[in-house]
């Protein structure tokens, strides 16, 4: 069980003792092998370890990223979810290192966008916590890169721990 401390600023304040706690019992994680992704994976261990909650690692592979002109790649796709299995699987070994239960999930759906994907498996999945790296891109190099956690904040059907990167 992990606790966060729900103060909000129009309540009275409180000691720790009479604290109101939210516990998040099922985590969710969306990795992508990035050092970012990394360390949100190192926050959710913390948040995870010595106790009985569900850590649900997740990785997306979108299958119109791998389709060239008229031609599908499908190598390159078979390689995509080789290397996102990979991924997952390097992550739950670091979790399960840590002690923590864990799961994996290699997820491709073709054209849906990255917050729609996490949402979606957090409805089905029952998460009640999903967190998530950001490399806090500002400008046009958000313009062009997008924001992958900006989309997974905006969509999440529960609460989201943004872990920032280096």
């Amino acid at each position: 069980m992990v606790a966060l401390y729900d103060d909000a600023p129009s309540q009275p304040r409180h000691t720790q003792e009479t604290l109101p706690m939210h516990t998040f019992h099922k985590i969710l994680l969306p990795v992508d092998g990035s050092t970012t992704a990394n360390r949100a994976l190192d926050m959710a261990i913390k948040l995870a370890s010595g106790g009985t909650v569900q850590l649900h690692l997740v990785h997306s592979v979108d299958e119109l990223a791998y389709m060239s002109g008229y031609e599908y790649a499908a190598d390159l796709f078979a390689m995509a979810r080789d290397y996102g299995q990979k991924i997952l699987d390097e992550a739950a070994q670091k979790a399960k290192s840590a002690g923590v239960n864990v799961d994996v999930k290699l997820i491709d759906l073709p054209a849906q966008r990255l917050g729609e994907t996490v949402a979606t498996e957090a409805r089905e999945w029952g998460a009640d916590l999903i967190v998530v790296g950001t490399h806090g891109r500002k400008g046009i190099g958000r313009v062009f890169l997008g924001s992958g956690a900006e989309q997974i904040i905006r969509l999440a059907p529960v609460p989201t721990l943004v872990v920032r990167g280096e």
